[in-house]
């Protein structure tokens, strides 16, 4: 992945269609280019690349070493200018742009009244579609056009556009103190992770209160509400407070479902919704919900009416096999979601450029929890591996999770040839994490201490465990970490002996009786 991103322009022509190579070669033509037009030379040698070597665009003499990096920028904009030509990429935010373009032409043009014509009607679906920057700016043109173009009516549009900006510059202001809100929010979370203690928590608090105390909800418009349910749930994510993580994430979906038309507008933000809502229901283990609720996800985005290009394909990849293997662990069917892997395995490498590094290793985890599950621990420790040798950026909970899944694994297979140097190089691990706590330790010294133990004695340390567990459970700092891997779980499942599969199956019979 590395690889691939230092050359953007590489990356650009691998993720192009054969649809889209074709037009972009048919758009060259248009322009009347000579065929041996450098960049195009450029564009066949790079498609032709399985990974980037600038040093054969130079030995082919295409271009020299000095002038590669203009031709490269050249030729990134020239497909661009294709792409945003090809009707698969046209969106209502392109049109919208565009016919502002063509007013900008007919007013420099001083062809005042078609550009009017133009922008008044273009304001209006900007309206209805809740763009109110770009209505902004249209309003500006229209200032601009009504101060030199002299009609009976002036006085009457000077009021109209005055009123309509003072409204459109208002909602623009709460959807950037909202937007800003929710940014800052979901940086603190990738940043410093899930509070751990009251001195976290009042930093969260006093950042989220800051900005929310000024916004009168019930002025809010659709794009305003978006911004001030994704504040909500980013907030409530940092806290740990899932119930309104719950809430906040139902009426973000909920807006997008009394709303139809927006999700035509904004699919991003429609799965990025339910990505939250399927993951706190999956958190909950109310499986009957998740069901419902991934049920009607998925009849959405598979409709003919929802919006298709890469990027919504990748989310909706995303939300559909994280969800799909959430359900399995719900309902601990383990051997039949290990089934799913090669197939999941298959899209990743599809997206494999375009999926960030620690949403990858989630995938790889689960896909280890998976095959934990389904007993096979070579297989997990296999893909854990994967995780923990990653050189992305990955947080440091999930990977400190993926070596409690490591070390269930060995204990299970028995395979403890290396399990002194990995319990060592895990406690190195956490002590050089940001923030590290008392489960982070305490666990380390549960498995230093079970492989230690003869297997007659095994049981008390079990039990003692699991007692600790049942402290951090209580403990809402703490309630996070026994999210990643089910290690209470499988703990309780040695206490009672019984198949860690049988404790699942309680847990999700409880939830339907609640």
């Amino acid at each position: 992945m590395a690889e691939l991103q230092k050359d953007f322009l590489f990356v650009l022509i691998k993720s192009l269609t054969t649809s889209e190579k074709r037009q972009f070669k048919l758009y060259v033509n248009r322009l009347g280019i000579n065929v041996d037009a450098k960049f195009l030379l450029l564009f066949s040698e790079i498609d032709k690349m399985t990974e980037y070597d600038e040093n054969v665009i130079i030995n082919k003499k295409i271009s020299t070493k000095q002038q590669l990096s203009n031709l490269k920028a050249h030729l990134y904009k020239q497909i661009l200018v294709s792409l945003r030509m090809n009707p698969s990429h046209q969106n209502y935010r392109i049109q919208l742009r565009e016919q502002l373009d063509f007013a900008n032409i007919l007013y420099q043009k001083g062809l005042y009244k078609q550009a009017l014509k133009i922008l008044d009607k273009t304001k209006q679906t900007a309206l209805e579609l809740d763009e109110k920057s770009i209505a902004l700016e249209i309003i500006d043109l229209e200032k601009v056009i009504e101060s030199q173009f002299i009609t009976r009516s002036v006085e009457g549009r000077a009021d109209e556009l005055i009123k309509q900006s003072k409204e459109i510059s208002k909602q623009n202001h709460y959807a950037t103190e909202l937007s800003n809100l929710s940014l800052k929010l979901y940086s603190e979370m990738l940043t410093h992770g899930y509070v751990k203690n009251d001195e976290d928590r009042a930093e969260v608090m006093e950042i989220f209160n800051a900005q929310i105390r000024k916004i009168a909800f019930e002025k809010l418009n659709f794009t305003e509400k978006l911004w001030y349910f994704k504040a909500h749930v980013w907030k409530n994510q940092l806290l740990q407070e899932y119930k309104y993580t719950l809430k906040y994430a139902f009426q973000w979906v909920d807006l997008f479902h009394k709303n139809p038309d927006m999700i035509v507008s904004h699919p991003v933000w429609y799965i990025k919704g339910n990505t939250y809502l399927l993951k706190i229901l999956f958190l909950y283990g109310n499986i009957d919900i998740l069901e419902e609720s991934f049920k009607q996800f998925n009849t959405i985005v598979t409709s003919s009416s929802f919006t298709q290009n890469e990027n919504v394909q990748l989310l909706v990849f995303m939300t559909y096999y994280n969800t799909l293997m959430n359900i399995h662990f719900v309902k601990g069917e383990f051997f039949s979601g290990s089934k799913l892997i090669p197939e999941i395995e298959l899209k990743m490498e599809k997206f494999r450029d375009k999926i960030d590094e620690h949403h990858y290793m989630i995938l790889y985890l689960k896909m280890a929890a998976m095959f934990f599950g389904s007993k096979k621990f070579e297989t997990s420790i296999k893909y854990s591996l994967k995780v923990i040798e990653s050189k992305g950026n990955v947080q440091e909970d999930l990977l400190f999770h993926t070596r409690i899944l490591i070390l269930m694994a060995k204990h299970e297979s028995g395979n403890d040839e290396d399990y002194d140097e990995f319990i060592k190089a895990t406690s190195k691990f956490a002590k050089k994490m940001k923030k590290p706590d008392e489960f982070h330790f305490e666990s380390i010294q549960f498995f230093k201490n079970l492989n230690n133990l003869l297997p007659d004695k095994q049981l008390e340390a079990f039990k003692t465990f699991d007692k600790k567990l049942e402290i951090f459970s209580e403990n809402e700092y703490y309630r996070r970490s026994l999210f990643y891997i089910d290690i209470h779980g499988w703990i309780k499942s040695k206490v009672r002996n019984v198949d860690v599969i049988e404790i699942i199956k309680e847990k999700v019979r409880y939830k339907r009786k609640n």
